[in-house]
């Protein structure tokens, strides 16, 4: 049986009697009694950390003790009452205030107190947890955290030591050595001293003459070996090193800060919140902080080691051989990968914690430590993702001031091409999963939630406003006015463009996304689109006055519903062409998918992205090009790097273009390549076709089918001949005789399951409520389509107008030639039911027949026609496509190269006058054309120098007569206008940090002053005032119109506004601070928060990504992209390869500033207000601000 414990009963009483003398805390207490529910009042007296209590005040002996070491005391809430007492007694219970002390170890019940007053029991609460020592418990914690790092250093020490001693004893034995042949030396010399005696006895005249000899062979060698000093110190060698070892010690100080950030994010934020979790009542979970500091511990041990290795190096100096030190680093970098691919979800997991109010609290207070400098958790978390490039950077620094034949060459050459290749694989990693985030972003803002979302095949292309109008019944649209309040209001959509599927939303107030119930998500397989309103019909052409041309139509024809259009309105003619550009290519994509599915695979059970793949020539590494992991938007293997010439044939191929290649394309061209040669290989394409295009490209399309030979014959005619598609087919010619009722999509052919010219399925029988068929447009259900072969009389053609009058009729396309024709089974022709062979169709069947060999009857003219037919219409559509794309999308090109505008409307106009054009190629030319000869009529925007010029107000305003919305909008308004006018290719090349920026980035730097200035207006304005109730009500309205800029998606105007607020001049004047009302200075809090460059301004960004155009981003930020983009990566490979994986980057930056420039602020602009706010008379400089500000406030005495 275990002992009771014993104790000192003299010292114990000894500690009572001091606590009842000296105690920290004294005074009646009520304490819970443990067998039932009473409480006795006992007189408490706390000494150090323990507490005594007594039956009374007068009492010498205790009656009881507590150990409050390692305690915690909590509040706690009234005891319920088992009857109701009268109610002042039960009024008086209720004033009476509880609190428990718990004990870290078990077994040991919690004792119950409460007092009379709530201010005597919130005393004796903290009175109990400082007698806990619970900081001192952290303190010792820390300490000995401490202590085990100083006995590692310790350790290391006695190591060195040890080193020291051997070198020492080494050192002891040279010694030895040396003295030995000090002996060895002085018995020779001993043995020569009778020779050394006859010299004694020359005469002294010689002896001075040698002595002058002597010193002038000293001096000409201290001379000689002076100036090859000199020499070498002014040595481009020399120079070279000098470089080299600055490189070295830059590195060394970059090393020590990043180990530093690594130890405070292991010791300020890991370790405590692992106590934390460990914690009785957690604030986070031991999962939550792995997730979120995945490896951050062992990088920091890691990164450590190599600290010390180069602070050892530096120790040896002039001799830095690092490449060793590399060597032991690189194998352990591959932790990097995971932190990488983790960082994002790590970023995530803290977000979701800090919806926890315990833990933002205590991540706060972390936060709050004087070696963080007012850094947040985040940026910690970000620090390694940059380590790598920056260790590539260096070490291509360091190559370039190593001489080739240096010993650690080859070793440095290796470390950076193994970290390259690491990087390479972390930037894959990261570029897969971009789209994957944008599109979950996207999905969990829609309320119901949309599965195609999480389809990774799914690339998102652009979103942005538009106006639905409503009813559109029959292919007529309601008389509705574009101009009613209504219509702007209750029509404004959400839309937002994917690789395959188009979404229309609505956004609540809270801006949540609800997709539409009907027609809320579009397939694009099923859509046409309308560009332009037909001019033939009445009610198209009063809808298009009433719009403006600004609306387009998409016709839904889905497989099991009734077809139905869906007619948007763009703000401008430039979103609108932007709109149906996107949605075009889009749609080609999926086109020419469909037809290579056709064409190749005879059950259409395979996709062409997985037939493209399956072909090791598309996507092969060679030594002009190489590809990443990434698939893009056709889901083909991204182009990492390639010369100029696959870059050009890529753009050119005719088997699929992606549109995130041409975009990246047509966006950064200019760094590799000129707008002439893009154009010279276009031309070449359509002129040249057989001999321009690779035959690598046109293998694909008559390759031979050898799995296709023994199909069964078809009513006993060869398969060649009436080759079926299977159902539904991807391509088909369109229901509508006409090519103008309705413009397709693509400029090959509209996608639709039921032919109405060709009947190549049995359901080509069935009808529409919007399409209309004649008996004479179209061959019987049960027949089958066959190819005629007849030979081709171009001269006939041409000789007879009765035969054009034929041949141009709806039925058939005046280029198709003329072997191919409609021929009913029996043999018989029908000559009035020649219907149209659509491009599409005619591609089809001419590749299916060229799979299988040529079909009887053709001769090898015929086989050359067919061949020569399908290739031109098909590069004469690649051709069209991208001019299209370059036009739409980027009219800026042609609007400042003149030359480049001729040469595309000469190829232009050469195309319409080739006589084989399809029609709709011909309306498509028509409208590239007419899109590129046409002034800009449209172009309403205000330009900055048209406002500047506007000086015909009578007397400008002033600051206290403008209402803070008039300023708000206004500088939104001038914001936007000098945003929209930077042209893209301004972003190329880092062009504003050159010598001469003015000139090769004018906007760019124009945007900067104007920025400058607005900044310098809002500070002069705030200074002009000489009381302090002026300035502070000033201070108010400024951020008031900053909050108005916030809501106007003007972020670049709150950060004028705001960095005005923030400078020396106005931030140090306190009196006016004081008078500046605490609902202002907590909105400034919010702004501040909301634009702050934390995390690489994170929050700016998530809140751009949230909001709808039109918007004015901060510039600055992407400039900072951009940079780090441009400093980060070549722009070629060593072999002269375009490095397309740095253009991706830098046109994906590009894209989404164009995005907020192409939507403009429906804002009337007032002189008035702009010629306050464009004064510049207004303006003090910073150097008079500062001084007025201290005549205002002079400083205090030290």
């Amino acid at each position: 049986m275990q002992k009771s414990v014993r104790y000192n009963e003299g010292h114990a009483l000894y500690l009572a009697f001091l606590a009842r003398k000296e105690g920290t805390k004294r005074g009646f207490l009520s304490k819970k009694a443990t067998e039932a529910s009473r409480w006795h009042e006992k007189w408490f007296a706390l000494y150090q950390n323990v507490l005594f209590y007594f039956e009374g005040e007068q009492s010498c002996r205790p009656a009881g003790m507590y150990l409050l070491e390692g305690c915690s005391c909590e509040r706690a809430l009234a005891p319920p009452r088992a009857g109701a007492g009268p109610g002042g007694s039960r009024d008086a219970l209720d004033k009476q205030y509880y609190f428990t002390v718990l004990f870290g170890h078990e077994g040991q019940k919690p004792l119950e107190l409460r007092c009379e007053e709530e201010q005597d029991g919130k005393e004796w609460m903290e009175a109990i947890h400082q007698a806990s020592y619970a900081d001192i418990l952290i303190e010792r914690e820390v300490l000995m955290q401490k202590y085990i790092h100083l006995v590692q250093i310790v350790e290391t020490e006695k190591i060195a030591a040890n080193q020291l001693r051997h070198q020492l004893e080494d050192q002891d034995t040279e010694i030895e050595r040396l003295k030995s042949e000090i002996i060895a030396l002085n018995k020779t010399k001993e043995r020569m001293r009778p020779y050394q005696s006859n010299q004694e006895d020359e005469d002294p005249d010689i002896k001075k003459i040698k002595k002058v000899q002597s010193f002038m062979r000293g001096w000409l060698c201290r001379r000689k070996w002076k100036t090859i000093v000199q020499d070498y110190i002014c040595s481009p060698h020399a120079e070279s090193m000098r470089k080299r070892n600055q490189i070295v010690f830059n590195m060394v100080e970059a090393e020590s800060e990043y180990v530093h950030q690594l130890y405070i994010l292991v010791n300020g934020f890991l370790r405590p919140l692992r106590m934390a979790a460990s914690s009785k009542k957690p604030p986070i979970s031991h999962d939550d902080v792995s997730s979120i500091f995945l490896n951050s511990e062992t990088i920091m041990f890691l990164h450590e080691i190599f600290h010390q290795g180069l602070k050892a190096r530096i120790a040896n100096w002039p001799t830095l051989i690092l490449a060793d030190l590399f060597d032991i680093l690189l194998p352990m970098l591959n932790i990097y990968q995971e932190f990488v691919r983790n960082h994002q979800y790590s970023l995530q997991v803290l977000a979701n914690c800090k919806q926890n109010r315990d833990f933002d609290k205590l991540l706060k207070q972390y936060e709050a430590n004087p070696a963080c400098e007012g850094r947040m958790l985040e940026t910690f978390l970000t620090y390694p993702m940059f380590q790598i490039p920056r260790y590539i950077i260096t070490l291509h620094e360091l190559l370039a001031h190593t001489p080739h034949e240096h010993v650690e060459r080859k070793s440095l050459e290796f470390a950076k091409s193994k970290l390259e290749e690491l990087s390479r694989v972390m930037h894959d990693e990261v570029s897969d999963t971009e789209n994957i985030r944008k599109n979950l972003a996207i999905e969990r803002m829609i309320v119901e939630g949309c599965d195609i979302l999480l389809d990774t095949s799914q690339t998102f292309i652009r979103q942005g406003s538009l106006i639905q109008v409503p009813s559109v019944e029959r292919g007529k649209l309601s008389k509705v006015r574009l101009g009613s309040l209504s219509l702007k209001k209750e029509g404004e959509r959400q839309c937002f463009l994917f690789t395959k599927h188009f979404l229309i939303c609505t956004r609540s107030s809270g801006g949540k996304l609800h997709l539409l119930k009907t027609g809320g998500v579009l397939s694009l397989i099923e859509c046409t689109l309308v560009e332009e309103p037909d001019t033939s019909d009445d009610d198209s052409k009063g809808s298009g006055q009433v719009f403006g041309h600004l609306d387009f139509k998409i016709v839904v024809e889905p497989p099991d519903a009734a077809p139905f259009t869906v007619v948007l309105l763009a703000p401008s003619r430039q979103e609108k062409a932007a709109w149906t550009s996107d949605i075009s290519q889009c749609v080609d994509n999926i086109r020419c998918n469909g037809l290579m599915t056709i064409v190749f695979e005879e059950n259409s059970k395979v996709s062409v992205p997985h037939m493209i793949k399956s072909d090791a020539r598309l996507h092969k590494d060679d030594t002009d090009i190489c590809f990443s992991k990434t698939l893009n938007s056709c889901k083909v293997p991204q182009i990492r790097y390639a010369s100029v010439e696959r870059l050009l044939e890529r753009l050119t191929d005719l088997r699929f273009l992606s549109i995130d290649f041409l975009n990246t394309f047509l966006h950064t061209y200019r760094i590799f390549t000129t707008a002439a040669v893009v154009l010279g290989k276009l031309s070449d394409i359509y002129k040249r076709p057989f001999t321009s295009i690779p035959v690598r490209s046109l293998e694909l399309f008559f390759a031979t089918s050898q799995n296709s030979r023994g199909e069964h014959l078809v009513d006993g005619k060869s398969p060649r001949l009436c080759r079926k598609f299977s159902s539904p087919p991807p391509l088909a010619v369109s229901r509508t005789s006409s090519p103008v009722r309705a413009r397709k999509l693509s400029l090959t052919s509209p996608l639709n399951s039921r032919i109405g010219a060709l009947d190549l399925t049995a359901s080509s029988a069935s009808s529409s409520p919007t399409t209309t068929h004649s008996p004479a447009a179209s061959p019987p259900p049960h027949t089958a389509a066959v190819l005629e072969s007849a030979p081709v009389d171009r001269a006939g053609v041409e000789s007879s107008p009765a035969a054009d009058a034929t041949e141009l009729s709806p039925c058939r396309s005046p280029s198709t030639p003329r072997h191919l024709r409609y021929r009913q089974p029996g043999g018989q022709t029908a000559d009035n039911s020649h219907c149209s062979v659509s491009p599409a169709s005619a591609f089809a069947i001419a590749t299916a027949a060229a799979g299988h060999g040529s079909p009887p009857g053709f001769n090898n003219t015929e086989r050359t026609c067919d061949k020569e037919f399908i290739i031109r219409r098909t590069a004469t559509n690649r051709v069209l496509n991208v001019l299209r794309h370059w036009v739409s999308k980027h009219a800026q090109d042609f609007e400042l190269n003149n030359e480049l505008k001729m040469n595309v409307l000469n190829l232009l106009e050469e195309v319409l006058r080739d006589p084989d054009l399809l029609p709709q190629e011909r309306k498509a030319t028509a409208n590239i054309l007419r899109a590129l000869s046409q002034d800009d009529q449209d172009d309403i925007h205000l330009k900055l120098e048209d406002i500047i010029q506007l000086t015909d107000c009578p007397k400008a305003e002033c600051f206290e007569t403008l209402s803070a919305m008039e300023l708000a909008e206004q500088i939104t308004l001038l914001d936007h206008i000098v945003f929209r006018s930077i042209p893209y290719e301004e972003f190329l090349g880092q062009g504003w940090m050159k010598l001469d920026k003015n000139e090769r980035t004018p906007y760019i730097m124009k945007t900067s002053q104007h920025f400058n200035d607005m900044s310098n207006l809002v500070a002069s304005q705030i200074m002009n005032y000489a009381d302090v109730g002026s300035r502070a009500n000033a201070i108010e309205k400024w951020v008031a119109v900053a909050d108005i800029c916030r809501c106007l998606h003007n972020y670049n105007g709150v950060l004028e506004i705001t960095s005005a607020l923030n400078r020396s001049a106005i931030y140090r004047l306190k009196k006016t601070w004081a008078k500046v009302s605490k609902q202002t200075k907590a909105l400034m809090d919010k702004l501040q928060k909301t634009i702050s460059s934390e995390g690489r301004f994170k929050n700016l960004r998530e809140t751009l990504k949230n909001c709808n155009p039109p918007a004015v981003p901060y510039l600055g930020m992407y400039l900072t992209d951009l940079a780090f983009i441009e400093e980060g990566t070549p722009n070629f490979t060593e072999e002269g390869l375009v490095n397309f994986s740095k253009m991706r980057m830098i046109s994906h930056i590009i894209r989404e500033i164009r995005q907020f420039q192409q939507t403009s602020y429906r804002i009337d602009h007032q002189p008035k207000v702009t010629q306050y706010l464009l004064d510049k008379a207004l303006i003090i400089d910073e150097d008079t601000l500062y001084e007025l500000s201290l005549k205002i406030e002079p400083r205090l005495p030290a």
